[in-house]
């Protein structure tokens, strides 16, 4: 167990090996030293600062560093056409504020919400039928994009541009879409491999998670309507959510059960989760990583290093 997560929730056993440690000082710095939370670190599940139950097939996680809370989007069911999808707000503690916070309307229902992203006072989830823009705030839908003029297989996660336009993947037909000024278009297609995650990094570049046994990400080239190789992972595959923090991709492993981190052409496993993790989340605030299991119905969060 890390030092860190440990000093959280059993106070009275630091106090006792701080004292036992004060009367040896050379053992205490070896211990301290050994206990830091490092980016070579290794973590499992005896590692979890919490874990949170009760959702229903969650699917993604989105932090909002504004009213320093959680999204957390739920299939409830058929993800492609049942009506109930909903998104849930948590805490950062994990408490369950609003299970059904953000969800559908008539004429424009939630299926199944998969990834999000916030832009300003909006966040935007992929839905089966097109992108939802719900208030941040009070959870009402102000917007939908429609895409049901096009052949989708299965919208699946999102994120904007530097220059405000969003980008949405389609993993069931190898694709990427642009919605500029609320208006979606085709942007690429044929793709190597399905695109599932989408993520923005520090030099703005688009960067696509590949679904399926490839393990070559790639970044999207809007200039010539193409891609270029970005990283390629030693390990893992079926890469579902992307989060990027410290220059670092953080990339989370269905094949394997794992988060790895790829940074300076290296690829490490970093933490062991103990189901198939989806679309995870960053807590910029508390550098956490949040990591739904659509089948097991919660939420881990992970403290991640300084």
């Amino acid at each position: 167990m890390i030092f860190r997560l440990i000093s959280s929730f059993l106070p009275g056993l630091v106090i006792c090996f701080g004292l036992f440690s004060a009367c040896t000082p050379e053992e205490s710095d070896s211990s301290a030293e050994s206990d830091v939370l490092s980016w070579s670190s290794v973590q499992d599940s005896s590692d979890i600062v919490v874990s949170i139950g009760g959702f229903s097939g969650p699917e993604a996680v989105r932090y909002d560093p504004g009213q320093d809370v959680y999204f957390i989007a739920n299939f409830n069911g058929d993800a492609a056409g049942d009506a109930n999808g909903f998104i849930s707000k948590m805490s950062v503690e994990g408490d369950i504020e609003e299970l059904e916070f953000m969800t559908g309307t008539d004429e424009y229902p939630m299926h199944g919400p998969r990834g999000m992203y916030i832009s300003g006072d909006m966040l935007w989830a992929a839905d089966a039928d097109g992108i939802h823009g719900f208030n941040r705030m009070s959870g009402e839908q102000e917007e939908f994009i429609d895409f049901t003029a096009f052949e989708l297989g299965f919208l699946n996660d999102i994120v904007e541009g530097a220059g405000g336009n969003l980008y949405v993947t389609d993993t069931g037909t190898s694709s990427v879409y642009v919605i500029e000024n609320g208006t979606p278009e085709l942007l690429i297609e044929n793709l190597p491999a399905p695109p599932n995650g989408i993520g923005r990094d520090g030099e703005n570049q688009i960067v696509l998670a590949p679904w399926g046994g490839a393990l070559q990400f790639i970044a999207l080239d809007e200039s010539e309507l193409g891609y270029t190789d970005y990283v390629n992972a030693q390990s893992g595959g079926n890469f579902d959510g992307i989060e990027f923090l410290d220059g670092r991709m953080i990339a989370a492993s269905q094949v394997d059960s794992t988060l790895h981190v790829l940074f300076d052409g290296e690829d490490r496993v970093v933490i062991h989760v103990p189901g198939r993790p989806a679309d995870i989340g960053i807590d910029t605030e508390r550098r956490r990583v949040a990591v739904p299991y659509i089948a097991l119905d919660r939420v881990d969060i992970w403290q991640l290093p300084e």
